[in-house]
């Protein structure tokens, strides 16, 4: 190679090595980017992406909302991966101490106030300001910066949380005010990367709009670090609430209360089932909230009651409220119509009575908060795409309904038979039961759904698998251990093949030689000592005896024929090489279908019929031989008989090479018969079994074959016996 060549396809070698390196960084950075820009789908009815920690989220009004109280619930997505980002959507609070925010940077999420790694930029009514700081399993406050005129319950805010390197900056804006507040903080030992989150503390809240798009540093700057701009601020006053409104009856307190006279003292709801529809008034209870939706569900220390088209506030799991209204005793619970709710102040949400099935099934706990277990049997999609859950536990069937949203993901992934917790509002009415259950759960969230246990293996569709997959892996075998014979077979062929080349090149060759030399020295003595002339004769005739010996034992090693040309074919061309010149007549014929046979069979079968002639030429001078091979259905038979002089069939009377014919015949698990008598010829018969024909039902054949052929009695003599094919 010239070097002007060489050099050129250096150069192309580092170009490609180059154009490599910036694929992979440039990779790598989208990787790091990969899904954003992001825009949530709460709108569509699609929360799949977020997953909860805490909290009873759902999809209201094409928003995300928590309408718990919980201390520090947390609705995360997105990539750790995400690095430099800016958050933001549109927040209103559901209670009046408490914070809700965004996270940026999101780790090591887990139940729990303030679990988790990250940083968090939230609205608080508490002190009424724009808190931002880091959390590390712990929350670390960095500044807390004044909302003029505070921060109102119910009331929307748009929130911005932007993360360049280790600076965060947040903004909250008022649309209705046109209130602009920016906080500003720069952490040196910062988190550079991690997920977007929702979070609340002691409040519910609800998000819409929530947008994470890449950010920069000149995008960073356009956030002030630190400003308030008011067009009309002021501060809340002793005779306001937290909101700069009343904090007695105020608009978000309900519409106007009946006339105090007509209402009795507060009562508890369990009083109220005994009483008569007809002497009931205007009566007062005070309860907390359990669910929201599809009604008004309360519950005191006695029991639950629903609030039917209520005069209310806007509401959230945990409030306690105090209700007035004309009460409607029902079997089990009580209803209100279009009664008059006040929110009294908020609280964290009750804990769920446990209880099991069959109490559920008596009506006692109608429109109670509890909780139970049971199997699903089944799950389909209801009115107004509600996710209906039917299950058993304890002789009782049930079921549980699901709002759509969130727990679509759920939905999808509960498999029949699994063991589930449920939370939820135990009803009895019609409305929902249909007459066909004795009750029925409303479920708050998909959160209110937990999988104990997965469906049970031993279920039909898994045993017909395990079936499936133990045949397979027994055919597998079957087959794996047939190729490994059929190669261990071989190998042993093809050494006896060379010893029987082995043998042919020294041991025949030197009788060979010595018959030779044998015959030389005869001739050159002619007649002068006919002593020694005949001593001569003698040893040329012993060395003629065993170089046929010699070659007798060459054949029967390995006899090439039975390997190409198959059984049959081989037993006939044996037959006529040791009948050639004589006046024997030889028959040989078939019956059956011919089919392959294992190597040890055939191996067997042809030095059983091999023997069975050199016996009949040696000792039962015959006119003529019938050789017959038959296949049956599952057996290989081979007949070899004789018209000779024949002999008297007796155990002690067997010779060497009949006792061997008797040991082939048992490696294989054959039978082995012989009829003889005195002038009446011979007749042997060897019959072997065969693997059956392979079907779809006959692995349990092969596996009692394989048993079969394995039994002890049939491998014990075969490694010191001197016509054992194994030595």
């Amino acid at each position: 190679m010239s070097p002007p060549i060489f050099k050129r396809k250096r150069a192309l070698l580092a170009a490609i090595v180059l154009l490599a390196v910036l694929a992979a960084v440039f990779a790598l950075v989208r990787i790091r980017l990969i899904g954003l820009p992001y825009q949530d789908s709460f709108a569509g009815g699609s929360a799949d992406e977020w997953h909860a920690l805490g909290g009873t989220w759902e999809l209201a009004d094409g928003a995300i909302r928590n309408e718990s109280d919980e201390r520090g619930a947390k609705l995360i997505t997105g990539s750790k991966s995400w690095r430099d980002y800016s958050l933001e959507a549109d927040i209103q609070l559901l209670g009046r101490d408490g914070d809700a925010g965004l996270i940026a940077r999101s780790s090591d999420e887990e139940n729990g106030v303030d679990s988790y790694s990250g940083y968090y930029a939230g609205l608080r009514n508490h002190d009424n300001t724009l808190v931002l700081g880091r959390a590390d399993h712990g929350w670390i406050e960095s500044k807390a910066v004044p909302i003029p005129g505070g921060v109102r319950p119910f009331h929307w805010y748009h929130l911005r949380l932007m993360v360049v390197g280790c600076e965060m900056r947040a903004s909250a804006t008022d649309p209705s005010g046109g209130i602009l507040v920016a906080a500003s903080m720069t952490d040196s030992g910062c988190k550079q990367n991690g997920r977007i989150g929702l979070r609340s503390y002691s409040s519910g809240g609800v998000w819409r709009n929530v947008r994470a798009l890449r950010a920069t540093e000149t995008e960073l700057q356009s956030i002030p670090s630190e400003t308030v701009q008011a067009s009309s601020a002021g501060k809340p006053n002793s005779q306001t609430g937290v909101s700069g409104e009343p904090a007695g009856d105020s608009p978000d307190s309900g519409s106007s209360s009946p006339p105090r006279e007509h209402a009795t003292v507060a009562r508890s709801i369990a009083s109220l089932r005994l009483a008569s529809n007809d002497g009931l008034k205007l009566v007062t209870v005070r309860g907390v909230v359990v669910l929201t939706s599809p009604a008004l569900y309360i519950q005191d220390a006695t029991g639950g009651a629903v609030v039917l088209h209520p005069q209310a506030p806007p509401l959230k799991v945990g409030d306690e409220v105090e209700v007035l209204g004309q009460p409607e005793s029902r079997d089990f619970s009580v209803a209100f119509r279009g009664a008059n709710v006040r929110l009294l102040w908020p609280r964290s949400p009750i804990p769920p009575l446990s209880v099991t099935a069959s109490q559920a099934a008596t009506g006692a706990f109608d429109a109670t908060f509890i909780e139970l277990e049971g199997y699903l049997v089944d799950k389909k999609t209801g009115s107004n795409n509600t996710m209906v859950l039917d299950l058993h536990k304890s002789d009782q069937s049930f079921q549980a309904i699901m709002n759509p949203g969130r727990g679509d993901v759920l939905f999808r992934k509960l498999k029949k038979n699994s063991v589930l917790r449920l939370r939820g509002i135990c009803v009895v009415d019609s409305e929902y039961t249909h007459s066909l259950t004795p009750f029925v759960l409303l479920l708050r969230s998909a959160d209110d759904v937990s999988v104990l246990a997965g469906p049970p293996w031993w279920s039909a569709g898994h045993l017909a698998a395990i079936a499936a997959v133990t045949l397979i892996l027994v055919l597998a075998g079957q087959l794996l251990y047939s190729r490994v014979e059929h190669w261990r077979l071989r190998v042993v062929l093809e050494e006896r093949e060379r010893l029987a080349h082995e043998i042919h090149d020294t041991l025949a060759q030197s009788f060979a030689g010595i018959g030779f030399q044998l015959q030389a020295i005869r001739n050159d003595l002619q007649d002068k000592n006919p002593a020694v002339i005949r001593q001569l004769n003698l040893a040329s005739d012993l060395v003629r005896h065993s170089h046929q010996e010699a070659r007798r034992s060459i054949a029967t090693l390995r006899p090439a024929p039975l390997e190409n040309i198959g059984l049959l074919p081989a037993l006939d061309q044996n037959a006529h090489r040791m009948l050639d010149g004589g006046s024997v007549q030889l028959v040989i014929t078939s019956e059956g279908d011919e089919r392959p046979l294992p190597i040890r069979t055939s191996d067997a079968i042809y030095k059983i019929g091999q023997e069975a002639v050199a016996n009949a030429m040696r000792h039962a001078s015959p006119l003529s031989i019938h050789i017959l091979l038959r296949y049956q259905k599952d057996a290989v038979q081979l007949v070899v008989e004789d018209d000779g002089v024949g002999f008297i069939n007796a155990a002690d009377s067997l010779g060497f090479g009949l006792q061997g014919m008797r040991k082939r015949a048992e490696s294989i698990s054959a039978s082995l018969e012989i009829h003889s008598g005195a002038g009446h010829g011979t007749r042997i018969t060897v019959t072997a079994p065969l693997p059956p024909r392979f079907t779809l039902w006959s692995w349990p054949s092969y596996l009692w074959q394989y048993l079969q052929e394995h039994r002890p009695h049939a491998q014990n003599w075969e490694p010191n016996h001197p016509y054992s094919y194994r030595r």
